[in-house]
């Protein structure tokens, strides 16, 4: 008797990676409405079975996920462009130029999908706004600890983090439509001159 073939489970997870990553960028480029699990396993270059065979609850189950997925992206890009200097005035500018260089880059196509996703769902899909709830609180949460590291009052730093997102969300948005990085660029600006202007302890 032939000995069973042992299972490939790096195989299963480079797959449902796949599939995480092509929902993300289906999301980003077609909204929540206009992506089908059908597009995404192909995207994926995999089965529709496969899908629901890592995502059962179908496809507001992968699209959280992806959300997520997303969420630590630009939570990376955040951390990378912090972490650029010691200053908290450069340093937000500093993600503001960085969000600019990724959209340029793709050509306008890369948007985060927290944002699109939950603004496509609202009041329908709970499980898809708890998603980009936690994630915009994590976002603003890593601004946040750099502000107070350079000595601004917590309840003004966190104020203060919470605008700088919303910032980065709107000229992201801006820029997208119109196909031009400007108010990206603007935002790092304005956003610096905020930061410089905050009182310190």
């Amino acid at each position: 008797m032939a000995a069973p073939v042992p299972h490939d489970r790096s195989s299963d997870a480079d797959t449902r990676h796949r599939i995480i990553r092509a929902t993300a960028t289906l999301l980003q480029q077609r909204g929540y409405e206009s992506t089908s699990v059908k597009r995404i396993a192909a995207a994926a270059q995999a089965s529709p079975s496969s899908v629901y065979h890592f995502f059962p609850g179908g496809k507001q189950e992968l699209a959280a996920e992806a959300m997520r997925h997303g969420a630590r992206e630009f939570g990376e890009m955040l951390t990378k462009g912090l972490s650029s200097s010691a200053d908290p005035a450069d340093a937000t500018a500093a993600c503001a130029l960085l969000l600019a260089d990724d959209l340029k880059q793709s050509d306008w196509s890369d948007g985060c999908p927290v944002a699109v996703t939950a603004l496509e769902t609202i009041g329908r899909a709970p499980g898809l706004q708890e998603a980009a709830t936690r994630s915009l609180t994590e976002w603003r949460d890593l601004v946040t600890a750099k502000l107070t590291g350079s000595g601004i009052a917590p309840d003004t730093a966190r104020s203060l983090a919470g605008t700088v997102i919303s910032t980065l969300e709107g000229a992201e948005l801006l820029s997208r439509v119109t196909a031009d990085d400007t108010p990206l660029r603007n935002a790092a600006v304005h956003l610096a001159q905020l930061v410089r202007a905050a009182p310190r302890n």
